[in-house]
């Protein structure tokens, strides 16, 4: 007769067994899922599709947060990605993104901005910063109706390059300590430079204006989380349209942030749009 502690044994190590699967298992499945919407994309559009979406995720044991943002291996994976497209092929870039290094963002804008088929990027929520300056270099950007874009005004650590220089406005420079002054060159070779990148990466959708439309992006009048919505980029003369493909909202759904207790959002999940 087998004994009852040796059965609550084995299925005690049975659950635990199962439990440690079940992560990759539910990965696989959701991976699979996010890859057929995008080969829906694909057929529909006759384009490659391209995501950078960044929610964030958590280890799966410990359940601990982690935030991500665009970084050298996010340009690296896009890099590779535009290289196995045909020139000719139409680029739809999804992105949705607070923003990371500038230089990622640069890498991947210039490498758009040279593709010959069409780019158009799509802001299903938003992009922000490094995020925007992806955006720019598309031929059209399609934005939901709430989607916003951002400044893209340099940041030295927590400063705004701009704010560092209205430093040296408002006080004598006798009365300015080193650090600052230092900080204020820094300062203003990054927005020389931010500035002179837009400029460049505008001229050929935008050549009657991509010096002003650089200048509104980069001069730092608003904070760098200020959200530039689709009126706003309109008015200031960008290439933006709403037509948000339907499958690119399923798609996002699929990108949700773990559950960690208590959902702070709740509605019955259908589409009254469609019934009517």
């Amino acid at each position: 007769m087998v004994d009852i502690f040796t059965i609550i044994f084995q299925i005690f190590w049975m659950v635990l067994i199962f439990s440690s699967f079940a992560p990759l298992f539910k990965n696989f499945s959701l991976h699979s899922a996010r890859e057929a919407i995008i080969r829906q994309i694909e057929q529909k559009r006759k384009s490659r599709v391209i995501t950078l979406i960044h929610r964030q995720e958590s280890f799966s044991f410990f359940g601990f947060g982690i935030r991500k943002f665009i970084d050298i291996e996010d340009s690296e994976e896009v890099l590779r990605a535009i290289k196995m497209t045909p020139d000719n092929m139409p680029i739809d870039f999804i992105i949705h993104t607070p923003g990371g290094l500038v230089l990622a963002a640069e890498q991947i804008a210039n490498a758009l901005r040279k593709h010959k088929g069409k780019v158009t990027v799509f802001v299903p929520h938003y992009a922000m910063s490094g995020g925007t300056l992806i955006a720019l270099a598309a031929d059209e950007i399609v934005m939901d109706e709430n989607a916003v874009l951002g400044p893209v005004d340099p940041q030295l650590g927590q400063y705004s390059a701009a704010s560092i220089l209205s430093v040296l406005e408002k006080k004598n420079i006798n009365e300015i300590d080193d650090q600052t002054l230092i900080l204020a060159d820094i300062a203003q070779k990054a927005m020389n430079q931010m500035k002179e990148y837009v400029t460049e990466l505008l001229k050929e959708q935008y050549p009657d204006k991509a010096e002003k439309l650089a200048d509104e992006l980069v001069s730092g009048k608003w904070t760098h989380d200020y959200p530039i919505t689709v009126e706003k980029d309109k008015e200031l003369g960008l290439n933006v349209s709403t037509n948000m493909p339907k499958e690119i909202y399923t798609l996002m759904s699929l990108y949700k942030n773990p559950n960690v207790g208590r959902p702070s959002v709740n509605y019955v999940p259908i589409n009254y749009r469609a019934q009517k």
